[in-house]
């Protein structure tokens, strides 16, 4: 009876010893650079390019390719995308949103792959994700009750901590040039037993990336704001209209509101002459 009591503490012993400072890591990624630029290009100076926007636009969003493990299934990425779509749809300077499937995106490499699936949806402007994902699994003191069968399926030793960050950067399709990008990010800690670790882990990694594109989305919408702000003030995007484009205003003239004002000032110009 001693001896086995001296054996089980030294099991228990070696398996502590097993249990604490370690912790299994994955990571997840694409990258916005090596799709664009493969091979080590350089991306080329545009300073002198002036890009042409043509309201209501045409615009692409889709997820930067991974050409290694898939962090999310082909139906979630395009639910996610979807989820952005909904939230810029209506807009008067939108005339459509076009979510693209990556299978789409896996075609080539570089602006020219980029331009032809463009051809394809006719898009004016591109929207890139690309993400960066971390989950990290440690197991807590209470993971020696593992040693029993109920410890196992009870007790909740193991955290998983998953780290997100998604960017998303604007392109105009005719110029190539980056017009303005927004980022997300997300903090996830979970608690869960030995058995169910990794499909903890799993839904702790989607719902890392839907909390990281919740927040690119509130983001983008705040830079775009500031998109609109800046072009005003320095000329760096030429804004055109299409004959038939109605707008609010958004964009500093034309539209609706254009025409409104001046049908107003011609009808005061009118009246005072009148009265002269």
């Amino acid at each position: 009876m001693k001896a086995t009591s001296v054996l089980f503490a030294c099991l228990l012993l070696t398996g502590c010893a097993g249990l604490f400072g370690q912790g299994n890591r994955e990571g997840v990624s694409s990258s916005l650079v090596d799709y664009l630029y493969p091979e080590g290009e350089k991306p080329p100076e545009q300073t002198a390019v002036t890009p042409n926007l043509e309201l209501p636009l045409t615009v692409g969003i889709a997820f930067v390719p991974t050409y290694g493990n898939a962090a999310l299934s082909e139906a979630e990425r395009m639910g996610l995308l979807n989820k952005v779509k909904s939230h810029f749809e209506g807009r008067d300077y939108i005339r459509e949103i076009a979510v693209i499937p990556e299978a789409y995106m896996r075609s080539g490499r570089g602006f020219q792959s980029l331009e032809q699936v463009a051809r394809l949806y006719s898009l004016d402007v591109v929207a890139l994700v690309s993400y960066d994902q971390v989950a990290h699994t440690d197991e807590r003191t209470s993971s020696f009750l593992y040693w029993t069968i109920v410890g196992a399926y009870v007790v909740k030793g193991n955290e998983n901590d998953v780290n997100t960050f998604v960017d998303t950067a604007v392109f105009d399709v005719a110029s190539n040039k980056l017009l303005f990008r927004a980022p997300g990010v997300s903090d996830i800690t979970s608690s869960t037993t030995y058995v169910e670790m990794d499909a903890d882990r799993r839904a702790t990694q989607q719902k890392g990336f839907e909390q990281a594109m919740a927040d690119m989305t509130v983001n983008l919408d705040k830079e775009l704001d500031v998109f609109k702000e800046r072009i005003r003030e320095d000329q760096s995007v030429r804004i055109s209209y299409t004959p038939n484009y109605r707008s609010s205003g958004g964009y500093g003239g034309g539209g609706t509101s254009g025409i409104a004002t001046l049908t107003v000032l011609a009808l005061l110009i009118g009246v005072r002459r009148r009265q002269i």
